[in-house]
């Protein structure tokens, strides 16, 4: 009879420490402390250079920068959806919930909720630790279990391995990869301290994008003083809302969405359909009076404005549910057909799903009234840098000189790579003859091939893009968090080759190989 494997005393390393990585600790914490010893979890480290929740996405105190979901929707707790709006008001906080409040308090938040899952860890048995490095590798399952590769040299070995690493590598715009890392160039407005105190006073600044980064870009520049222009290839800004946040009741024909036939040709057709009887259900006006159709960005920004300021459009309840039935479809979908489909709806993921917010509108719009911004067309054709400036030329008009040039165009999704031999996995760049990884099991696990069995490694938040739209969700993120907690939590046999002498203790350190 073969010997019977141990259960207990598992060692789980999440890397990332941002919402995602915070969310899936708070919530394993919680599954834990409702079950009795031995408990199936020995040991929690979350790997991040940066405290918790302080990373790219919400690390940055600047209070011009904003949350572009309503804070009812930006808990961290599946089961908990005002656990967000309840910190706020324990630290004073006197908004409503669908108010958008400034990304540093998300982090606060995650800080705040992390140091409590850490106490309640500690009386429940199980030892957490923050790991202030940056995780480069995870090498494949073998008799030590995972052994993740450190930027300090280190490796830690983990029994699990999640993985919730967020979004840090700028896109390079169009006619401007040889200028990366040109002194006058910003691959990125992040952190806003790189503009408030890296750029000369007054300067004239050419903002590449027109999205979500560039009007945070645009509001710190205003705000600063200095003369900024706008430009993209689409040449178009957002549309505008006075929130994203939770639909005010159900959407019967939304409903119908995740039971669509992925095969069907009028796939598209009906998907719109779908949404378009939503709306009606809310609102009896047609669906083109509640957006401007005007050809100038600005003006249909304006226009925009004034439509969610008379309370004149309908379509802002219907995105939560549409993003979250769109999600459900997903899994049925070919990868092949899941880029088909994210090219025919780009308009509506550029536009309306990451609308602005009212508050970021109307800031905008001073800008332009006053002359501090501008938005241009069409997109540069060339660009130089001479004379200790750049030169921007456009077709059809005069070239235009500018002090710093700053890309807003947004950050490529992470992706995961094997190396060569399929014995390590990559978390931060590809390996020489590595193999990105384009597929995630329902469970959310990696495996090495088609034929190998799941490896003891989850993704969770931004890297499910490979399997699911819409993966910087906050609420799909958490329910993930949740998803892969529970399966942790729940404990899982150790094979016997890996069991050998007694199980570790609740309170067991993870091991740290030099």
């Amino acid at each position: 009879m073969g010997r019977i494997a141990r259960i207990t005393g598992r060692d789980v390393v999440i890397v990332g420490g941002g919402v995602a990585g915070t969310s899936v600790l708070l919530q394993l914490v919680r599954a834990l402390a409702g079950r009795r010893p031995p408990l199936p979890v020995a040991s929690v480290r979350v790997v991040d250079p940066h405290p918790a929740g302080w990373g790219l996405a919400f690390g940055d105190d600047d209070p011009l920068l904003l949350c572009n979901t309503a804070a009812e929707l930006n808990s961290l707790l599946a089961d908990r959806p005002g656990d967000f709006v309840d910190h706020l008001r324990e630290h004073g906080w006197t908004g409503t919930a669908k108010d958008c409040v400034p990304r540093a308090r998300m982090a606060e938040y995650c800080a705040d909720r992390s140091a409590g899952a850490r106490e309640q860890a500690a009386r429940t048995g199980v030892a957490v630790e923050h790991v202030r490095a940056s995780a480069l590798s995870i090498g494949a399952g073998g008799p030590d279990g995972h052994r993740v590769r450190l930027s300090t040299g280190e490796e830690l070995c983990a029994d699990d391995v999640v993985v919730c690493t967020g979004v840090h590598r700028p896109r390079v715009p169009d006619g401007f990869a040889a200028f990366v890392g040109h002194p006058r160039y910003l691959d990125s407005p992040y952190p806003a301290s790189r503009i408030r105190e890296g750029l000369r006073p007054g300067s004239r600044v050419l903002v590449l994008g027109s999205h979500q980064s560039a009007a945070d870009a645009a509001l710190l520049l205003c705000r600063d003083g200095h003369r900024t222009t706008l430009t993209s290839p689409s040449g178009r800004l957002p549309a505008v809302r006075e929130s994203l946040a939770a639909p005010l009741h159900p959407y019967p024909p939304l409903e119908r969405i995740s039971r669509l036939d992925p095969a069907d040709p009028y796939l598209e057709d009906r998907l719109v359909r779908c949404v378009v009887e939503a709306i009606r259900l809310h609102d009896r006006r047609p669906l083109r009076r509640q957006v401007s159709r005007a050809c100038d960005p600005v003006q249909r920004l304006r226009e925009e404005t004034a439509l969610v300021e008379e309370g004149a459009c309908a379509w802002p309840d219907v995105m939560v549910p549409v993003i979250e039935q769109l999600i459900a479809l997903a899994p049925a979908l070919s990868p092949g057909r899941l880029r088909e489909l994210a090219a025919e709806f780009a308009w509506m993921t550029g536009r309306y799903a990451t609308a602005l917010s009212h508050v970021n509108a109307r800031r905008l719009l001073a800008h332009f009234d006053s002359g501090a911004l501008r938005m241009v067309r069409p997109y540069p054709r060339s660009v130089s840098f001479e004379g200790g400036a750049w030169r921007v030329e456009r077709s059809g008009a005069a070239p235009e000189r500018f002090d710093y040039v700053v890309n807003a165009t947004g950050f490529g999704p992470p992706l995961l790579h094997w190396d060569r031999e399929r014995t390590a996995l990559h978390v931060d760049g590809a390996p020489d003859g590595g193999t990105a990884v384009s597929r995630l099991e329902a469970d959310l696990r990696v495996r090495r091939g088609p034929e190998a069995a799941p490896e003891h490694v989850w993704v969770v938040g931004v890297g499910t893009h490979v399997r699911i739209p819409f993966s910087n969700h906050l609420r799909n993120v958490v329910r993930q968090a949740r998803q892969v907690a529970d399966r942790l939590a729940q404990g899982e046999p150790v094979p016997a080759d890996r069991g050998e002498g007694p199980a570790p203790g609740p309170g067991a350190q993870a091991r740290i190989r030099a």
